[in-house]
């Protein structure tokens, strides 16, 4: 039961293939941020301004619970229609936004959205893992990648176009003509040659999973913010949602195919790069949400200037990404993942110890070098992982390697929050005060640096070799792979 090049039909049908991939994420990508520039215009139209948080946090929540999901049925019913229901999903819920009649429409028809992006991305990424070789991935990855980086520009200035025009409402509706476009390339393109057989869906658990880190990530995404740490409702989410995991973890040893195995974190290489993609996650949440406040309370730059300097990570990423292949075919992925974590880190420092003299060419310039190094981890690590499976669990690696990069950011935000806000509140105005901008921002930004001190922990304890799984189309390791041991599968 695999995909591989050759499934797929000629070699020249991967270039379709790629480029409806790279549209599905890319309207997945821009509707991340294309609402926050809207968002006045929004409320101007249908009210709710104390809700439109949830705007965000609704669409995100959406995605994140149901990424382990999408991937378990794509390893057992294929790729290609769960993908296709996720455009679908998408492009239903894009429609309804577009209509939406008030606040609490609209936040309801974002987690429709939001369904449909789980679905999109970590099959999106699969598929890509499955027709490409090891030393074709990093390249088409980082054309992956580079969507990111466009929908960092695209997203926030198309919001904002059609917010002065008085439009709001055609930030949805200009998906439905891509989402038809991708939809119709992937049914004329992409082709699986699947072997038939029947499945025990884990119904129940994927029920408790997708209910428990409801309210994990609820209560970490709103803590603080919506409602006190020490409140009864943040209590009772993470005490319920607790409990909950809890009893999914039992049911996943007893169900015969659980929705998360639990291989994905009892085998070496597969926990440490899921716990690379949680520390990655968190870095990156910690920069694009402080590093725009940073620039606009520091220095009061406009909006524009803060995006463009944040802007400067997502440009790095795609082109160390891109260029990840050169280094990992030549010195092993564990390797490249420390060099990229070390640079992530050098980064970080000059971020932080500059920020006391806060400039946005400096600060785009430290984005900048934080990309590149978080290219040469995200990349290599998400292919080590789907190398080392076959394609009935390639799904699930990779969902779960993007699900802990969505927990990663959740509990990012939620520790750096916290430590910014302590700040804030031992200064009058704090939020408005440049200096007290300036010290929690500093402090946020050291915070990264730990947790990326952290990463190096997790990437040290990689296995130095990977050993390709049958269906492989390259064996990469280390230089010495050939007098070392195998690694853990």
């Amino acid at each position: 039961m695999t995909t591989r090049a050759e499934d797929v039909g000629f070699r020249s049908e991967r270039g379709p293939v790629l480029i409806a991939l790279m549209l599905s994420s890319g309207l997945v990508a821009i509707d991340a941020t294309i609402v926050a520039t809207a968002v006045p215009s929004i409320v101007r139209d249908i009210g709710g301004f104390s809700s439109f948080p949830w705007l965000f946090s609704a669409y995100l929540l959406a995605q994140a619970v149901s990424v382990p999901v999408y991937a378990k049925l794509s390893d057992m019913a294929g790729r290609k229609p769960i993908i296709l229901t996720g455009i679908g999903l998408f492009l239903l819920g894009s429609i309804l936004c577009g209509l939406a009649w008030s606040m609490p429409a609209l936040i309801a028809f974002r987690v429709v959205q939001g369904l449909g992006a789980g679905a999109v991305l970590p099959v999106a990424i699969t598929i890509a893992g499955d027709i490409y070789s090891v030393a074709e991935r990093a390249k088409v990855q980082g054309y992956l990648a580079s969507v990111w980086a466009v929908s960092s520009v695209v997203g926030p200035t198309l919001g904002g176009v059609f917010s002065s025009l008085g439009i709001w409402r055609g930030i949805f509706l200009v998906n439905v003509p891509l989402c038809l476009l991708a939809g119709w390339m992937l049914v004329r393109t992409f082709h699986e040659d699947i072997e038939r057989t029947k499945h025990r869906v884990d119904y129940l658990g994927a029920v408790l999973l997708t209910i428990s880190l409801s309210l994990l990530i609820l209560g970490a995404l709103e803590g603080g913010q919506a409602w006190a740490w020490d409140s009864p409702i943040s209590i009772a989410a993470f005490a319920v949602g607790a409990v909950l995991l809890a009893i999914f973890l039992l049911v996943e040893r007893r169900a015969a195919e659980p929705v998360l195995p639990p291989w994905v974190l009892s085998r070496r290489l597969l926990a440490t790069t899921t716990s690379i993609s949680f520390g990655v996650g968190s870095v990156i949440l910690g920069l694009t949400s402080y590093v725009p406040t940073f620039l606009q309370g520091a220095v009061a730059t406009s909006p524009v200037i803060a995006g463009l300097s944040l802007a400067a990570l997502t440009i790095g990423w795609p082109i160390s990404a891109s260029q990840s292949g050169r280094f990992y075919l030549r010195l092993g992925f564990r390797t490249t993942a420390l060099i990229g974590i070390s640079v992530t880190v050098v980064g970080s420092l000059i971020l932080a110890f500059t920020a006391y003299t806060p400039n946005p060419v400096f600060v785009a310039a430290s984005c900048f070098i934080v990309g590149l190094g978080l290219g040469l981890v995200a990349t290599p690590t998400l292919i080590a992982a789907q190398s080392s499976v076959e394609w009935n669990e390639r799904g699930v690696v990779t969902g779960a390697n993007l699900f802990a990069r969505s927990i990663g950011s959740a509990l990012g935000v939620a520790v750096f929050g916290a430590v910014a806000n302590a700040i804030y509140a031992g200064v009058p105005d704090g939020h408005t005060n440049p200096h007290a901008v300036v010290a929690a921002s500093t402090a946020v930004f050291l915070a990264v640096v730990l947790a990326a001190v952290l990463t190096v922990a997790a990437v040290l304890a990689m296995p130095s070799v990977v050993r390709e799984s049958a269906s492989g189309q390259a064996d990469v390791h280390a230089p010495s792979a050939g007098t070392a041991p195998p690694a853990d599968p």
